[in-house]
């Protein structure tokens, strides 16, 4: 296609007799054609587009290898092989039947032994009986319930964690949570009642929140994201911030300091921020570090798409940074630092004469910045952020990206896909806590069901605390 225009864009400047006005629409037509190819040609490699866009694409050799595996466990792979357990739940005895032999007197040496797994899902109601005593008197006297026993008919704890479990983990709509209930196990549980233990364990996280709060503050580095959400019909955003251990997410109106401010957290972090370049990041008062997946997409876009060598190159020193920060351990030594950076300014040396900035109109006074190409803005951005996007080669705890970021806010993008939107900023508010939790607690190897399982019986898991 590039060969195909540029041919059409020399035989246009051949012809002599096109008139001015005719000449200006065939470029404005040449134009919007690469505009619409490259456009066509985004994918997750050269831009922000989720890897589930290429599923039709023809794909780099890597896909390619990947594509030619078979299906399954691949050679070397230890696998699991499902295997008995010693007290099983129920014993069949399986007797011969002596009719069917031949004449002769037999004696039992044994039994051949197999197993099924398989699961029981069933209603199980407890009833307690409280013994009532009366005296000579006439005195009654009754055996005290259960901590949380309060009424002739109730559900429990496990239909609670179930319930959450289903709605804010698995993030099956209300509805569906209560079919399921119904049809599984003969429960009638109602959308309301779903909700109810959603905002029970909202609640009773407000003290997770505020350690966790407390726990991101301490850290040394921490990672930010942001996404768009749907609430009511009208977009807002839900943030996360979160490290390696700890999660936190909230829903906001707002994407930029506004919302940032709401919550006592990032306007008041004082370590190393991992971020994507969004502005007003760096309008808090720590230490920043860009995300170089970003990066990378970018400069993919800037070589294949825009034709900048620059970037290639670019791209090409980045990858021998990460591997040499790799052999080393997590950091280079100042003189391999300084050796590095040389390079990197150098390439944005020549990126310069490649991709020089726009002039400045003649004769008129402009107000605010030229646009820019995007080859351009990620030239001017990797020049004036070159300690943020380097910090990684010499700090050991910062990372080359801002993956933990991205991968914590993902499901974000799962549920919105299952349900669409939230109906209300509660209902946001109800997801951004409890799965704040689920996925703190996932971090630090404890289970979903077993971390409600301990909310709904007023505990919180030994790392919180």
């Amino acid at each position: 296609m590039d060969a195909t225009l540029k041919t059409v864009q020399q035989l246009l400047a051949e012809e002599a007799h096109l008139s001015p006005a005719l000449r200006s629409i065939l470029d404005v037509m040449i134009m919007l054609v690469k505009l619409m190819a490259n456009r066509l040609s985004l994918n997750s490699r050269n831009s922000s587009q989720p890897p589930s866009t290429d599923r039709f694409s023809k794909g780099d050799k890597t896909d390619k290898a990947d594509a030619e595996k078979q299906s399954g466990g691949q050679p070397g792979r230890v696998g699991s092989t499902l295997k008995k357990i010693d007290h099983p739940d129920d014993i069949k005895y399986l007797l011969v039947d002596r009719s069917t032999l031949p004449p002769g007197d037999y004696r039992g040496v044994g039994f051949d032994c197999r197993q099924v797994f398989d699961i029981d899902i069933r209603r199980l109601v407890t009833e307690y009986q409280a013994e009532i005593l009366e005296n000579a008197q006439g005195q009654r006297f009754t055996a005290p319930f259960p901590a949380g026993v309060t009424k002739a008919a109730q559900y429990g704890h496990g239909v609670k964690v179930q319930s959450v479990y289903l709605s804010q983990y698995q993030l099956i709509p209300y509805q569906r949570v209560a079919e399921h209930f119904k049809d599984q196990l003969t429960l009638p549980i109602s959308e309301g009642s779903v909700y109810a233990y959603n905002r029970q364990a909202y609640e009773l996280l407000e003290v997770f929140e505020q350690k966790v709060i407390a726990k991101l503050l301490q850290s040394k580095v921490a990672h930010a994201d942001e996404t768009g959400i749907n609430i009511g019909g009208k977009n807002h955003w839900l943030h996360c911030m979160s490290s390696p251990q700890w999660t936190l997410y909230y829903a906001h109106a707002k994407r930029g300091l506004e919302a940032m401010n709401s919550k006592p957290l990032l306007s008041l972090f004082t370590g190393i921020l991992v971020h994507d370049h969004w502005k007003p990041y760096f309008k808090l008062d720590c230490l920043h570090a860009l995300c170089n997946a970003h990066h990378r997409r970018e400069l993919t876009f800037a070589y294949e798409q825009e034709g900048q060598v620059w970037a290639k190159n670019m791209l090409d020193l980045l990858d021998a940074i990460l591997q040499a920060v790799r052999t080393q351990g997590g950091a280079l030594t100042v003189d391999q630092a300084a050796d590095y950076r040389d390079q990197y300014r150098i390439i944005l040396a020549q990126a310069e004469q490649e991709c020089p900035p726009p002039l400045e109109p003649e004769g008129t006074k402009r107000r605010g910045r030229i646009k820019r190409s995007q080859s351009r803005n990620l030239l001017e951005r990797l020049r004036d952020y070159e300690q943020e996007t380097l910090r990684f080669m010499t700090d050991s705890d910062v990372p080359f990206t801002n993956n933990q970021g991205e991968n914590d806010i993902r499901m974000t993008k799962l549920h919105q896909k299952i349900s669409g939107c939230f109906r209300s900023q509660e209902g946001a508010d109800f997801f951004c806590r409890i799965r704040s939790y689920l996925s703190t607690c996932r971090k630090n190897d404890v289970s979903a069901t077993t971390a409600l399982s301990l909310l709904f019986e007023g505990k919180l898991p030994a790392f919180i605390l």
